[in-house]
């Protein structure tokens, strides 16, 4: 194996195993995130501790992690992507790696976060269906005349009602629409991780520059994660309007009196309309706090070198 296969192998390793890491610690603020973003008003979580509380009363601890496994076996091969795929733009763009072209930082972030919806679009499309299911499960018994005629994924089978697979949700989009059933809110996740690829990116690497240290010569873990975590938190909040967009939009099973959304254009506007401007950024802390650490500890893993260091290892 070539010098340069091997870094490639190492990136996705480093990826992977800071994808691994990071959904692991914060999955439980993830779905808190998608509940609030989803429900209409205030009726059943006041906010994120509210959420995560009732959510463990009524569901256990287990329940706050509903949609972690299609998380866990997804987030290696999407966070392996955007970091190799990013680092792979900056070297063919840039000719100097040391050079700062902020330009080019930010057109290797774009394509970045073009490659990386590959993968995130059906993993957040299964995940987003575990993660609700809980909040409709609330708003259904408020509203249990109206459980015959609530929507259902695709067929209306009363076992979607209950407790939704990933595999069986999976099975049903693809029977009953193909592959388009899985990515559907494409064009809205596209619109949400390209531009939050363009200001990541550059934004930690300008960052992390600050603390680079000439005898190792890279910045210290310390370092690495605190520029991935400042990075990811603008990033984050900076997209959250688009966020929201994409969560309703990829929300197939609405609760009774619930919108449901023909594209972005008219999910805005309904959104505008009936809820105000302020439910463009619903979720928008628990966002900066699960894309912070996340970031944090790809960037600190990556900077560290797992990869390079387990390949050493198996040789």
């Amino acid at each position: 194996m070539s010098n340069q296969d091997l870094n490639v192998t190492a990136k996705l390793i480093n990826g992977g195993v800071a994808g691994l890491v990071g959904v692991t610690c914060v999955f439980p603020i993830d779905l808190a995130k998608t509940r609030l973003q989803n429900q209409h008003g205030n009726d059943i979580y006041k906010g994120m501790i509210d959420c995560l509380m009732k959510t463990a009363r009524v569901e256990g601890f287990l329940g706050m992690y509903r949609g972690a496994a299609v998380n866990l076996t997804l987030v290696t091969p999407e966070k392996a992507i955007k970091l190799a795929a990013n680092d792979f733009f900056r070297q063919l763009l840039m000719e100097d790696g040391a050079q700062r072209n902020l330009k080019m930082e930010m057109l290797a972030g774009c394509g970045a976060g073009m490659c990386q919806v590959i993968v995130t679009c059906p993993m957040e499309m299964l995940k987003i269906q575990l993660q609700d299911a809980g909040r409709l499960a609330v708003h259904h018994q408020g509203t249990a005349s109206a459980l015959s005629s609530s929507r259902s994924y695709t067929t209306g089978s009363p076992s979607t009602h209950k407790r939704p697979s990933a595999t069986h949700i999976a099975w049903e989009l693809l029977r009953t629409q193909g592959l388009a059933g899985l990515y559907k809110g494409l064009g809205a996740t596209l619109l949400r991780d390209i531009p939050f690829s363009i200001i990541y990116f550059p934004l930690f690497a300008n960052l992390n520059n600050l603390g680079f240290n000439e005898l190792t010569g890279k910045a210290s873990f310390a370092h690495s994660f605190v520029s991935g975590c400042v990075a990811g938190s603008v990033a984050a909040i900076a997209v959250t309007p688009l966020d929201v967009l994409k969560t309703r939009i990829q929300t197939l099973k609405k609760g009774l009196g619930e919108e449901v959304y023909s594209g972005i254009i008219d999910c805005a506007r309904k959104l505008w309309i009936q809820e105000g401007p302020s439910a463009f950024m619903k979720g928008a802390g628990c966002r900066a706090l699960v894309i912070a650490p996340l970031f944090g500890i790809a960037q600190g893993v990556y900077f560290i070198g797992i990869g390079e260091r387990i390949l050493k290892f198996f040789e």
